[in-house]
């Protein structure tokens, strides 16, 4: 029996009725992301037809979807709302809080110890709000989702950027800040520019070594870090229909590494398996009734050019095994020539680490396809020559896992089976081998390969495949191992060549779990009482932002200048800072750290223009701060990509930083920054970025005629008394400005609700 399944039935019993409207008023057939986005619209039936990348629309998300780490401050400002419960259907998952280091059972009893006020926090908070609550251990968040909650033809939004994992089973669903799911939990609508449509066509069947993940490799190489931006993604065409649900989950996961708004495929068999075995026959039977509504119109599929943006076309027939990286989820080589770039680019060859699991790769289906080639490492006495770690997507997969010897098998290798959490893909890895100075390498089959994103070292080169190709990798030892033409040597001396990996979509006996880890909230939560001690180290509630004056934005100071990737791992570190994410005050410590300085090319090192000193940048800015002085940050192409947390926005706001003004941005992020009252700008030409200085002070001329549509003049003083005076951008409409002038879109929703 599925949860919600009221409301799903809800969801198509209307649906049919808004697609034809919606059919009629766009005069022309809809892919399958539109029929969900005209059904989802905030005033019901559609009444026009919207502009894509232009018009911005309110929606009705079905569901919203938490982690622990983004629910604390979620959770924290849904607490200043005034509501007695949330409005939509909503859950939390504990899986970020759990470090991996010695093996499932000792680090979770570890994590329960060191974070049990933060867990004690999100469970009270959720049995008062009526929340589901997924305890630790349970699962990794987007896994449980889509084993639990995903629902074909639905709308959801959730506070971590992999939402757009449950596009495998037919979702629009999309990761956004903690904001706007407050704004979703207090009943009102959710904004989004109306997003432009790419298609991606599959044909042929994938075969031998070649797996989903190398769908989306592929496509990352092709869109880049940035090419999906403001763009759904979905997929369609005989190959599609040829993918495991676990498997499309895996494509439209990673596609927050090319910075779509979200991705998905259209309902079909494999999803109604997926469902049925997932104890979810009765979804299956109510989307078997709209089958035809929740995928596009044929029409659309026969001539996709006409219909979408743009369109990509891959045979996975012919596609090739890739692994991608280091550094970038985008830099994209089939395997069979990694050895050679890796030669040229001088990347370590010997690998220390093989990694698989993560919310991208940890289904049932991809232990299987790992274990595969694990058991023929037994089999034909290979010695692996990396270390193992394994984390399980849920309870459910790790006991039905267990039950059906997968994990036996990566046990024999010397595997380390970690907790069903997120660990290494976050940071949250205490790794034995430590490696200091040392470049090393790492194969893992998560989605992000930033610099210091496993494991904190920035000479970590990590290199993101399949799981099967990341097992096969290790038991080699070597990057430039091709498993489809290459051979190893066993433990007797002999030659031996892997054999193509095999999986099952499905386990055969079936899912089976003896408690999946969820609790389910009090009916009348109003008795519960939330405490949050006032010395906590971990926890802070939250003062309101207060407006940043006209006045204020004359002589803002210059904070930093980053130059290249800014991403709010570099923003907003995870890993050790984790432990940190429900205390405003606390990690605002690590605010900008990871950004380099254009001015001298280091990371948490800039000038503090009054005493000419330099220092750690939390600390520059909290002298600015005392001295009641505005900052500005300047940054490159794609500012805030990455993970969708708002902590990246709020910790420079609670600092006092005021504006933000880069060459283009990340959509979450910019979103973000407007969320909590500050401004998010970018050049109106581009080549404006040569100009500004190390000592500059701006002067926000016409910040008193902010409004839609039109940019505004920046002058920038230069330390010698020099000016220049140039044009910034946004995207800010109406509504946003007044989010603006309130000093936050949760003042804003206070003031509505008071």
């Amino acid at each position: 029996m599925a949860f919600d399944i009221d409301m799903i039935k809800k969801v198509y019993a209307q649906m049919a009725e808004r697609v034809d409207k919606a059919r009629e008023i766009t005069g022309k057939p809809l892919t399958l992301s539109e029929k969900i986005l005209y059904s989802h619209l905030w005033d019901g039936s559609p009444n026009k037809a919207f502009q894509r990348g232009k018009d911005y629309v309110d929606f009705a998300p079905d569901r919203i979807a938490c982690q622990d780490a983004t629910a604390q401050m979620a959770l924290l400002q849904f607490m200043q709302a005034g509501k007695k419960t949330v409005a939509v259907p909503t859950t939390v998952h504990c899986d970020h809080l759990i470090q991996a280091k010695q093996g499932a059972v000792q680090d979770l009893k570890r994590a329960n110890e060191t974070s049990n006020e933060v867990f004690d926090f999100l469970e009270s908070v959720s049995n008062k709000y009526g929340i589901g609550f997924w305890k630790p251990g349970a699962g990794i968040i987007h896994q449980v989702v889509l084993e639990n909650y995903a629902f074909p033809g639905g709308m959801m939004i959730g506070t971590d950027s992999h939402t757009v994992n449950a596009g495998g089973l037919g979702m629009v669903a999309i990761g956004v800040g903690g904001a706007d799911a407050v704004d979703v939990m207090a009943g009102m609508a959710w904004e989004l520019k109306f997003p432009k449509l790419i298609g991606v066509k599959l044909t042929g069947e994938l075969n031998g070594w070649t797996a989903s993940k190398d769908v989306i490799l592929k496509v990352a190489g092709i869109l880049t870090v940035k090419g999906g931006t403001g763009a759904i993604v979905e997929y369609f065409g005989p190959g599609a229909k040829n993918l495991s649900c676990t498997g499309k989950g895996t494509i439209c996961n990673m596609g927050a590494e090319i910075g779509a708004t979200t991705s998905t495929f259209g309902y079909d068999d494999a999803m109604e398996r997926f469902l049925r075995a997932t104890d979810r026959a009765d979804i299956a039977d109510e989307a078997n009734k709209i089958r035809p509504y929740l995928t596009g119109d044929d029409e659309v599929y026969a001539n996709p050019e006409k219909y979408f943006d743009q369109v990509i076309e891959i045979d996975l027939s012919t596609l090739r095994p890739h692994l991608n990286g280091p550094f970038t989820p985008d830099l994209a080589t089939p395997v069979g020539q990694l050895g050679e770039k890796a030669k040229k680019n001088d990347w370590p060859i010997k690998v220390d680490w093989g990694l698989i699991g993560s919310c991208t790769n940890s289904s049932y289906e991809d232990l299987s396809r790992a274990a595969s080639i694990a058991q023929q490492a037994v089999d034909k006495k290979l010695k692996p020559k990396s270390d193992f770690g394994i984390n399980p997507g849920s309870e459910q997969i790790r006991f039905t896992a267990e039950r059906d010897g997968l994990l036996d098998v990566f046990e024999k290798l010397g595997a380390t089976i970690f907790t069903n959490a997120c660990g290494p893909c976050i940071g949250q890895w205490d790794r034995s081998d430590r490696k200091g100075d040392e470049k090393n390498t790492i194969v893992h089959s998560f989605n992000r390969n930033f610099s210091k994103r496993a494991d904190g070292n920035p000479n970590t080169h990590a290199f993101v495949g399949s799981p099967e190709m990341v097992a096969a990798i290790a038991i080699s030892g070597r990057l430039d191992f091709d498993p489809m033409n290459d051979t190893l040597l066993n433990e007797d001396g002999q030659e031996v060549k892997l054999d193509v990996p095999v999986g099952l979509e499905l386990p055969p006996k079936g899912f089976e779990v003896d408690d999946n880890g969820y609790l389910a909230p009090k009916e009348d939560g109003s008795s519960v009482e939330v405490k949050v001690a006032k010395d906590s180290e971990r926890l802070q509630l939250l003062e309101p932002f207060q407006p940043i004056k006209d006045s204020e934005l004359q002589g803002v100071k210059l904070l930093i200048k980053a130059f290249g990737k800014c991403t709010t791992d570099h923003i907003s570190m995870a890993g050790p800072w984790l432990r940190y994410r429900g205390h405003l005050d606390n990690i605002a410590n690590n605010t900008l750290i990871g950004a380099v300085n254009a001015f001298n090319k280091k990371t948490n090192f800039v000038k503090n223009q009054f005493t000419g000193e330099y220092g750690g940048v939390p600390n520059v800015q909290r002298e600015y701060k005392a001295k009641g002085i505005k900052t500005i940050v300047v940054g490159d192409h794609n500012y805030g990509e990455g993970s969708s947390r708002e902590h990246a926005a709020m910790q420079p706001r609670f600092l006092g930083v005021a504006a933000v003004l880069v060459k283009s941005f990340a959509r979450i992020h910019e979103t973000n920054l407007k969320k909590q009252g500050m401004l998010g700008l970018t050049f109106a030409n581009e080549a404006d970025y040569d100009l500004i200085q190390e000592d500059d002070t701006f002067n926000f001329v016409d910040i008193a005629d902010f409004s839609e549509n039109k940019p505004l003049t920046l002058e920038i003083v230069h330390k010698d008394g020099s000016k220049d005076t140039i044009k910034v951008n946004h995207t800010y409409n109406d509504a946003q400005i007044k989010w603006y002038r309130e000093g936050s879109a949760l003042n804003l929703i206070k003031k509505q609700n008071a």
